[in-house]
């Protein structure tokens, strides 16, 4: 059984090397003229798409092929004030490169929109606000040439909204009204407070689409489920996909912030999700989300490394 380790976003390793550069639109609001405010737009994202192209380039340098974009890629992209600005035509050149770069090399993207995302909240205007938050994600997907629905968006269920069925009915009836273009590249992740490992499986297996376990998410909230038994199902919603299953695993920052990330990834805790997923036999990818990013992803491949049991092919890649 093999895996990969991914990380989010940026590198600590890249001096100078932000992808996520934006402005406020309090800052944006007080340029003198239309001018002035597009050119600071192309030249805060052309410098983002310049860093991008970098950490992949990074990345393959250390064998790591599993990545998330920022969502900050374009500033302001799905803000009025910037309504009307092709991002895509200004830049058609560079997210192609990025996008070749992706393919020519195997990689598996993906990105992450917000938590303002809320595709089952009770407000129309917000409804209508994760649409074109969802829409500016393909929108990048597309400009950069990677059109095939296995490069995927993790989004959450949402807000419970004081009646949990009712809004995991709402989060249904809302998901299967999305156009296709947004709507196949959307995966599911439980949170870690208010919709269970198991919830969201059963909405997955429900909706036909491929869960995310977040392993951190579900220590902070569950039923008294064991991951033993829901890992396997959650798996085989990956069936038929053309990436391997995914899962997100970070370590708690302290007792007292239970809920946060650690700096980097406690390398006891993830042997023990291994002994679980090694069951299944099944291979899988694991991006993590620690503080410390890409660092935080070579601290582990290290210590994996040292233990009995799991064969270091590279940097982001065993075999157990």
């Amino acid at each position: 059984m093999i895996f990969r380790l991914g990380y989010v976003a940026m590198t600590l390793n890249l001096a100078d090397c932000s992808p996520s550069t934006t402005v406020t639109v309090a800052n944006f609001s007080k340029l003198s003229d239309d001018d002035t405010r597009l050119y600071k737009l192309r030249k805060i994202t052309q410098k983002n798409l310049h860093n991008t192209l970098r950490i992949l380039r990074y990345n393959e340098a250390y064998n790591i092929k599993v990545f998330r974009f920022t969502s900050k890629l374009v500033p302001l992209a799905t803000h009025p004030l910037t309504e009307g600005w092709d991002y895509a035509k200004d830049f058609e050149k560079e997210f192609k490169e990025i996008g070749d770069f992706v393919k020519s090399r195997d990689f598996r993207v993906s990105a992450h929109p917000g938590h303002y995302t809320l595709i089952n909240s009770k407000s129309k205007e917000v409804v209508k606000s994760s649409i074109k938050d969802l829409e500016y994600h393909v929108r990048v997907f597309e400009a950069m040439g990677l059109e095939d629905y296995k490069y995927k968006l993790v989004i959450h269920i949402g807000g419970l909204y004081k009646d949990k069925e009712e809004s995991i009915e709402r989060f249904k009836e809302n998901f299967v009204m999305l156009p296709d273009g947004i709507r196949k590249r959307l995966i599911l992740e439980n949170d870690d407070k208010s919709y269970t490992a198991y919830d969201v499986l059963n909405i997955c297996k429900e909706l036909k689409v491929p869960m995310v376990l977040d392993v951190h998410h579900h220590r902070c909230v569950n039923n008294g489920e064991d991951l033993e038994d829901l890992l396997p199902e959650i798996f085989d919603t990956w069936n038929g996909e053309a990436f391997n299953p995914k899962v997100h695993f970070s370590s708690s920052k302290n007792p007292k912030n239970f809920r946060s990330h650690a700096d980097d990834i406690d390398v006891d805790e993830f042997r023990s999700f291994l002994d679980i997923a090694k069951k299944i036999g099944r291979d899988f990818d694991v991006m993590l989300e620690a503080k410390n990013k890409d660092v935080a992803l070579l601290n582990l491949s290290n210590k994996l490394e040292k233990i009995e049991g799991i064969k270091k092919i590279n940097e982001g890649e065993f075999e157990i």
